[in-house]
């Protein structure tokens, strides 16, 4: 009876490559509040299936009014998560060679040290250190600079009353390329009642991007770092050095 069906070895190709990306899709967005959302959108297709199948003419024409706006709408709500999942695939090695590198190792030897120093004076301080995915849109925020890191350079322009002391600094390779940028803040509930702005602009950034971030205290003068969206708090400047090497060293 089905005879004209012919089932050949790239259709089981094709049902295995959508099984497979719908899995990680779905393991993606595991623990996030967007799988919620998703539920709400196959909520939407299941009445668009049932409406077709009994022929009911008046929900069939609601939501058939509804499905040119589906992909926009798809787009709206996951948009930070699908941009997770893009920024992802320039993580692979075969990519790397197209984008930038990190901090170099005289970079990082400023960094610390320009750490440490703040870390005594309790100088509040947030750097920001770009890795393959660029920051442009961040560097934009701020105030060019362009110029060689130096403790001195980042130490000076943390202090107050200097007027770029209340934004983050982002560092490309070896140059701090502004100041006062503006970043976005973390949304996890636990971080409003821990932690200040600058945690969580520190959180927030190494969140949405592969870029690292150090965070000084004012308050208590401890030394932060910010990778992937966890916080690793309290550390010594030789801690830090550390993490900062292991973070640009890593294959991703």
């Amino acid at each position: 009876m089905l005879s004209f069906v012919k089932f050949r070895l790239v259709d089981a190709l094709d049902i295995l490559l959508v099984a497979l990306l719908a899995y990680y899709f779905l393991r993606f967005l595991k623990g996030t509040r967007a799988i919620r959302m998703l539920y709400g959108l196959f909520f939407l297709v299941a009445v668009s299936f049932i409406a077709r199948w009994f022929d009911f003419k008046a929900l069939g024409l609601i939501v058939n009014s509804l499905t040119t706006v589906w992909i926009v709408a798809f787009v709206i709500i996951f948009q930070p998560e699908l941009r997770n999942i893009l920024s992802m695939f320039g993580r692979y090695r075969p990519l790397r060679f197209l984008l930038k590198q990190g901090a170099d190792a005289a970079a990082v030897d400023e960094i610390v040290d320009a750490a440490a120093q703040m870390k005594d004076h309790k100088t509040g301080a947030l750097m920001v250190i770009e890795r393959d995915i660029g920051l442009r849109d961040f560097i934009e925020t701020g105030t060019r600079i362009e110029a060689r890191v130096s403790a001195s350079l980042i130490v000076s322009i943390f202090t107050p009353p200097a007027p770029l002391h209340d934004g983050a600094v982002i560092i490309t390779g070896g140059q701090v390329m502004a100041a006062g940028c503006t970043l976005p803040l973390s949304d996890e509930r636990y971080v409003e009642s821990a932690l200040g702005m600058r945690h969580r602009a520190g959180l927030g950034i190494s969140a949405v991007t592969d870029a690292i971030a150090v965070i000084v205290s004012e308050t208590t003068g401890k030394i932060s770092f910010a990778s992937r969206g966890k916080l690793l708090s309290g550390l010594t400047p030789s801690q830090l050095k550390y993490n900062i090497q292991q973070a640009l060293a890593k294959e991703l």
